[in-house]
């Protein structure tokens, strides 16, 4: 049941019990959290945001916030060694009156509070090439201060979240059960899907034999996870770290360039308007290997465009799947939302595999250049 505004306010105050607090006002576009913006009086009317996590993306929220807690907890140690500012290069989570890094409402949901990074601001898309290396810098930098952080001790927040051969398994499930009586439609797109199975291993198969490290890896690399500063026009700070577990360096560069090199929407119609923008790839490689160049070894460098496509199919079968389950998962505004998004997601790994040999021979090259 949605809480009243009484009920909000007195979360927040969970978080401040040394002073008074303004009125929780709603912030943000998020579609997965509910956030709001406060302030504490007695912090000179510094802001404070508070956000419900989502039980059901998030089953175990005190997972995520253990995650979250030493993930910030030792980005701040190594920001103070490199001479940074930790106020704003990194979220501080808020205790509650209790000692505990979280709160907990009548439904039973979990709610938290972290420091609201002032003078900055993020962008949905954007076509600006230096704001895309700005981002880069950003997650590039995330993962190169969490170099000596054992990826391992973290917890899976979405279980098998890029086993792209178990969404394999899942999209044949749907394809066979086709709930929503949709496949017959869609025979050419299943078809062309299937046609990429045998690659859906590649990324996987390589962790498996250790060919590639697992790493602290974010895992929502879209452009608003970031927050630029409005006076440099600088990356400062990585936020949403709900999904913040082990994973691989290819999915972060993949999803951030899958999200944020397409030239056009991820529901786009007019399929002639979705390309792969090469400047755009150069700009988020550039800012991302300037920062972690000197981390990643050669066979990682190489699974950088391996993790684009690969991004990009596994959410290509997944909305796909989902539209023949019958839109059960993603939110849709019309019957055939999946279906678009799918094939958009289809003519970009089209346009991937067309531009493969120079996104390869880009990332090699930057992989030599320091700064």
């Amino acid at each position: 049941m949605k809480l009243t505004v009484e009920e909000v306010r007195a979360l927040a105050a969970q978080f401040a019990p040394e002073g008074k607090i303004g009125v929780p006002k709603p912030f943000g576009g998020g579609h997965i959290n509910d956030t709001y913006l406060f302030s504490r009086e007695d912090e000179n009317g510094a802001q404070y945001v508070l956000q419900r996590i989502n039980k059901n993306a998030f089953p175990n929220p005190e997972d995520v916030m253990d995650n979250m807690l030493r993930v910030t907890e030792y980005l701040r140690g190594v920001i103070i060694k490199r001479g940074g500012d930790p106020v704003r290069e990194t979220l501080k989570l808020l205790k509650t009156e209790e000692g505990r890094f979280f709160a907990i409402d009548r439904n039973g949901d979990y709610w938290r509070s972290y420091s609201f990074v002032a003078d900055s601001v993020s962008y949905d898309r954007c076509d600006d090439a230096n704001i895309f290396c700005e981002s880069g810098h950003a997650f590039g930098r995330f993962l190169s201060m969490l170099d000596g952080f054992d990826a391992a001790s973290l917890h899976e927040t979405i279980v098998q979240f890029h086993d792209t051969p178990k969404r394999f398994r899942d999209f044949h499930a749907a394809v066979e059960k086709d709930a929503a009586g949709r496949a017959d439609g869609v025979r050419d797109l299943i078809e062309v899907a299937l046609g990429y199975e045998p690659f859906a291993d590649t990324l996987t198969g390589q962790l498996r034999s250790g060919d590639l490290p697992l790493r602290v890896t974010h895992n929502d690399t879209k452009l608003n996870n970031v927050l630029i500063d409005e006076k440099t026009g600088h990356a400062v700070c990585v936020i949403d770290l709900d999904t913040v577990m082990p994973g691989l360096c290819a999915y972060d560069f993949g999803d951030a360039i899958r999200y944020g090199a397409n030239t056009a929407a991820e529901d786009e119609t007019d399929l002639s308007k979705v390309r792969l923008d090469m400047d755009m790839y150069r700009a988020y490689a550039t800012g991302y290997l300037s920062e972690v160049s000197d981390q990643l070894t050669m066979r990682e460098v190489d699974s950088l465009p391996v993790g684009a496509r690969m991004m990009t199919l596994e959410n290509g079968i997944r909305f796909l799947g989902d539209y023949l389950n019958g839109d059960i998962y993603f939110k849709t505004d019309y019957p055939e939302h999946n279906l678009v998004r799918a094939r958009t997601q289809f003519k970009l790994l089209q346009e991937i595999d067309e531009h493969w040999d120079e996104m390869l021979l880009c990332v090699r090259d930057l992989s030599t250049r320091k700064g």
